[in-house]
C-alpha cells in the first residue's frame, strides 16, 4: 500500500507532545511492507533521515513551523492549505492507496484530499487541540472564536466523511460520537510510550525531595493552578527541588518568577529541551511526577503522555482529576487524583514526598503499562485499523 502520512509536526527528532508517537508509527507500517510518504515541516538532513527509516520524505519549506515558532497559531491555521497542494501534486506522479492524518491540523488536509482523490482517510486525534484554548485568557482567545474554532475541530470527521477516526482516550472518542460520528467507525488507541527508553526505576538517585514535570509547558500545562500549588509546597518544604525537563518557555518563565516572587529561595531548575531518549533519565532522579493541568476540554480529552512515562519508571503521580487518564488509570495506588484545588493538590504532593507508595505498587502498574501503552502495541492498533479501511 501507498501511504500518504499528514503531520504538522516535525518528524525526527520528536518536539514533544504527540510527536514521538509519528516515528513508531511509520516503523510499524514500514515493518509490514508499506510505501510511507511522510509530508511533514522541513527538518535537517532529510534525505538522511528518509533512508534510515526508509521512508520517503516530502518536506514543507513555506515558513518555520514547530511547537516554540513564532506566530505559531496563525502558521497552524495557514498550513493545511498548503499541505493539501504539496499532497496534490505529488498525486500527480504518486498513485496512492490511503491517507492517515496526525492530528486535527493534518486532518483538515486529508479531509479535503479524501474528495480530490477518491481516496479512504483515516484520522488519528491525539488530542482536542482547540480544547486546550478553554485555559487561555479571554483576551488571548475570546471565547465567541473559541467556542467556533471548538466545533469546527469536533465536526472534522463528519465535515469530510472520514473514514475511521483513532482518538488518545475514550473521553475524546466518545465527544466524536455524541456529536454525531458513528461509533462503528471510532477506536480509542491511547497514547503510548518507548518500553525500552523508560525501564523502571525502584528508588531515586537524588537525596533532595525532587517534585518533577516534563514536557512542551504551554500556556495550558502552567496557568496559575501550577504556580499557586508550586508556591505552597515550596514554602511548606523549603528543601525541595523543583525539577522542569523541556524548553524554558514564556510559560515556564512566568512561573518561575511568580513563585520566587512569594518564596525567594524556591529551588527551579529548567533543563531546557531534552532528547525523547533521554527523558527518564531525569525522571529517574525525581520522588513524584506532577500534572497540575487546570482543567478544560482539551485537557480533559487528553491521554496525558507524562502520565505514562512517570508511570514506566516507577515514579509515584499527583495529578489533577483529568477524564482522559482517570479511565484508564483511576485504581492503580501510586497514582493520586487530586482536586482542582491547589491546596489540596500540594497537599497531596508533599503526603507523596513523606509517604512514597509502595514499590510493588509501582512495579505492578509499570508492567501493566509495559504491557497495554507500549507503541509496539499502539501502532499496531492504528496499522490494523488503517489497512482494514484501505481494504
Amino acid at each position: 500500500m501507498r501511504l500518504a502520512l499528514l503531520t504538522h509536526e516535525p518528524f525526527y527528532p520528536p518536539s514533544g507532545g504527540g510527536s514521538a508517537e509519528a516515528v513508531y508509527l511509520v516503523e510499524e507500517m514500514v515493518r509490514r511492507g508499506h510505501e510511507v510518504h511522510l509530508f511533514c515541516p522541513a527538518l535537517p538532513d532529510h534525505p538522511g533521515i528518509a533512508e534510515q527509516f526508509s521512508i520517503r520524505i516530502h518536506p514543507f519549506t513555506g515558513w518555520q513551523m514547530g511547537r516554540y515558532t513564532n506566530l505559531r497559531s496563525l502558521k497552524y491555521l495557514a498550513y493545511p492549505r498548503a499541505l493539501r497542494k504539496m499532497v496534490l501534486k505529488a498525486a500527480t506522479e504518486i498513485e496512492f492507496d490511503a491517507i492517515f492524518s496526525q492530528h486535527a491540523i493534518s486532518a483538515v488536509a486529508a479531509g479535503k484530499l479524501k474528495s480530490d482523490l477518491n481516496l479512504p482517510v483515516v484520522m488519528n486525534f491525539l488530542d482536542y487541540l482547540t480544547g486546550f484554548m478553554e485555559s487561555w485568557p479571554r483576551w488571548v482567545m475570546p471565547r465567541v472564536i473559541l467556542n467556533r474554532l471548538m466545533r469546527f475541530e469536533l465536526n472534522l470527521p463528519i465535515r469530510y466523511d472520514a473514514d475511521a477516526v483513532l482518538t488518545v482516550s475514550t473521553e475524546l472518542a466518545k465527544r466524536f460520537i455524541d456529536n454525531g460520528y458513528p461509533d462503528s467507525r471510532t477506536q480509542t488507541i491511547h497514547y503510548g510510550y518507548d518500553a525500552t527508553l523508560f525501564p523502571f526505576s525502584s528508588t531515586s538517585s537524588a537525596l533532595t525531595p525532587t517534585v518533577v514535570m516534563h514536557g512542551s509547558f504551554d500556556t495550558h500545562h502552567l496557568g496559575p493552578f501550577a504556580i499557586e500549588a508550586i508556591t505552597q509546597i515550596a514554602r511548606a518544604k523549603p528543601e525541595a527541588h523543583f525539577l522542569f525537563i523541556g524548553k524554558e518557555t514564556a510559560a515556564l518563565e512566568n512561573l518561575t518568577k511568580r513563585v520566587r516572587r512569594s518564596v525567594r529561595s524556591a529551588n527551579i531548575q529548567c533543563t531546557g529541551f531534552v532528547d525523547y531518549k533521554l527523558i527518564a533519565d531525569g525522571l529517574g532522579q525525581a520522588h513524584v511526577g506532577i500534572i497540575p493541568y487546570e482543567s478544560s476540554v482539551g485537557t480533559h480529552s487528553a491521554f496525558v503522555a507524562k502520565m505514562v512515562e512517570y508511570a514506566a519508571v516507577g515514579l509515584p503521580v499527583v495529578s489533577t482529576p483529568l477524564s482522559g487518564v482517570m479511565a484508564f488509570f483511576k485504581n492503580e495506588a501510586s497514582i493520586c487524583f487530586s482536586k482542582f484545588d491547589a491546596t489540596h493538590f500540594a497537599g497531596d504532593v508533599l503526603r507523596l514526598l513523606d509517604a512514597p507508595p509502595p514499590e510493588s505498587d509501582r512495579q505492578r502498574l509499570a508492567k501493566r503499562v509495559a504491557a497495554e501503552l507500549d507503541w509496539k502495541v499502539i501502532c499496531r492498533k492504528a496499522a490494523d485499523r488503517l489497512e482494514a479501511v484501505a481494504s
